[in-house]
């Protein structure tokens, strides 16, 4: 048997094309890409990733978490396969320099972007504050809460450490702005057990020109100055004292915008009742306020009211000529 020997001119390929091959089918990897990478070297403050170039590429410390990272470890093992931000072009020894920082923040964003969306309550500790507010984390992100937003009677500085329920405000990532409520969400888990047409117990927590703030139950609403009475009031101070305890029916809740209107007006068996006979009112008030809600059911079911033959006729708000510029309050928390 005669064996034919084999020569480079037979097999047509030689050095020069086989490293033509690889250039062709090498990898072009720019900035902003996502690639799969497996560790291949941990250093002291950083790593060496095999991507598929032809330099191992490099991620520092620093690029390692969106969060602190003191040891590389904390983050990566050896042989560890998962996904690189590639962060920069090759070096001038062809090396690229990898994050996983901006993969994680770009999807702490996006979730964030979803909470919003869906309105939800967050929860999150305080890790500093400062003379505009306090400063949290949310997904890894930094996030401000307003000094007009924190709802407690601690000093700011004693909150750091403490776990606050939080609404977002607003969610910015080209302003790189993430700011959230610590008011709104007191409030809004505390009016999920009110309902209009409800008589609750409050106390006058302050008096202005157009009505007066009430606290029920730890949220302040407003009992405007032509929902107190029938008859006409010069101001709210002639009726009411600060601290004074009253009996207030709920007529309005928009729980987006955090607001509360309150009515005593409502409840007065006769026009004029709340200034001459305010214990009356207040005697009277579950059987007014049921009125109120039969009255509201009726006119959502599109049907006439009954007559006065066998139910009296509960006075309407539309009799007053009092100014309606200021109906509903932001409802706020009293642990201000």
């Amino acid at each position: 048997m005669v064996t034919q020997k084999t020569t480079t001119k037979d097999i047509g390929f030689t050095h020069e094309d086989f490293a033509a091959l690889l250039d062709k089918y090498d990898y072009h990897f720019s900035p902003g890409d996502i690639v799969p990478g497996t560790v291949f070297s941990m250093e002291p403050r950083g790593a060496l990733i095999d991507i598929g170039a032809k330099t191992a590429a490099y991620i520092p410390i620093q690029e390692m978490s969106i969060n602190r990272v003191d040891d590389p470890d904390e983050v990566l093992q050896s042989n560890e396969t998962r996904e690189f931000f590639i962060l920069t072009d090759e070096n001038e020894d062809g090396q690229l320099t990898l994050s996983i920082r901006r993969i994680e923040y770009m999807r702490a964003w996006e979730r964030v972007r979803q909470l919003q969306a869906e309105d939800a309550t967050v929860r999150s500790n305080v890790f500093a504050t400062n003379r505009g507010g306090a400063l949290v984390r949310i997904e890894g992100l930094r996030g401000f809460i307003p000094g007009s937003h924190i709802s407690t009677r601690e000093a700011k500085e004693d909150l750091v450490g403490e776990e606050l329920p939080l609404k977002f405000l607003e969610v910015d990532e080209e302003r790189n702005r993430l700011v959230l409520s610590h008011r709104r969400a007191l409030v809004e888990r505390k009016m999920n057990g009110l309902e209009v047409g409800q008589v609750v117990i409050g106390s006058v927590r302050g008096i202005k020109p157009y009505g007066a703030f009430i606290d029920i139950g730890g949220v302040s609403g407003l009992l405007h100055i032509s929902e107190i009475s029938h008859d006409h009031i010069d101001t709210p101070h002639s009726v009411f004292g600060v601290n004074d305890e009253l009996k207030v029916m709920i007529i309005d809740l928009d729980a987006e915008r955090g607001r509360i209107s309150l009515s005593t007006k409502q409840l007065e068996p006769e026009a004029g009742d709340m200034l001459k006979n305010r214990d009356l009112v207040f005697e009277k008030a579950e059987e007014m306020a049921e009125k109120y809600r039969q009255k509201l059911l009726a006119e959502a079911e599109g049907k006439e009211m009954p007559t006065e033959e066998n139910v009296e006729e509960v006075p309407s708000t539309s009799d007053s000529d009092e100014p309606q510029e200021e109906l509903a309050a932001t409802a706020t928390t009293t642990e201000e």
